[in-house]
């Protein structure tokens, strides 16, 4: 069953490439949580999203939000890519493909042109309030597109 608006957010601890621990339940009372579930680094469409997160970012914080990246790759090409990419929020590293699926944001075979990659995450949005509850969430079938970056700002702005 997918998770909805109104479910508690299933908790997680990520690494990202410099070893430290970020767990979900860390930010309960303090922040709200904009978890961006993204395919792969160095892929064009999560490259332009992550870009423009990172451009935003004082949006996110006027907004009292911990953006918090996910993907199943490795944290040291993570580390790569975010040091090429100077991103301003954490970049974790889902490289047990365990937290991908609690949110159902994980396909069992994506098909990215020339490749056909078994268990990678779906590009997802989810906004966690400060209670850990699950205030909006977009789960995109097709890798292609983008979250609705204003839906995501809009929900944000109803929290504050």
């Amino acid at each position: 069953m997918a998770l909805k608006v109104g479910d508690t957010a299933p908790n997680f601890s990520l690494k990202n490439a410099a070893n430290e621990t970020y767990t979900l339940n860390d930010f309960k009372g303090k922040k709200n949580v904009v978890l961006l579930f993204f395919p792969a680094v160095g892929s064009s469409v999560c490259e332009k999203e992550l870009c423009s997160t990172r451009d935003g970012m004082k949006d996110y914080e006027s907004l009292d939000a911990q953006v918090l990246a996910i993907s199943v790759d490795g944290p040291f090409a993570q580390k790569l890519w975010s040091d090429k990419h100077q991103f301003n929020f954490p970049v974790l590293s889902d490289f047990n493909k365990e937290v991908a699926p609690a949110y159902e944001a994980f396909y069992d075979v994506w098909l990215a042109g020339k490749f056909d990659l078994k268990g990678v995450a779906k590009r997802s949005a989810f906004v966690i309030d400060k209670n850990g509850t699950i205030q909006y969430t977009e789960i995109l079938e097709n890798a292609g597109n983008e979250p609705n970056y204003a839906a995501i700002q809009e929900t944000l702005k109803k929290l504050s």
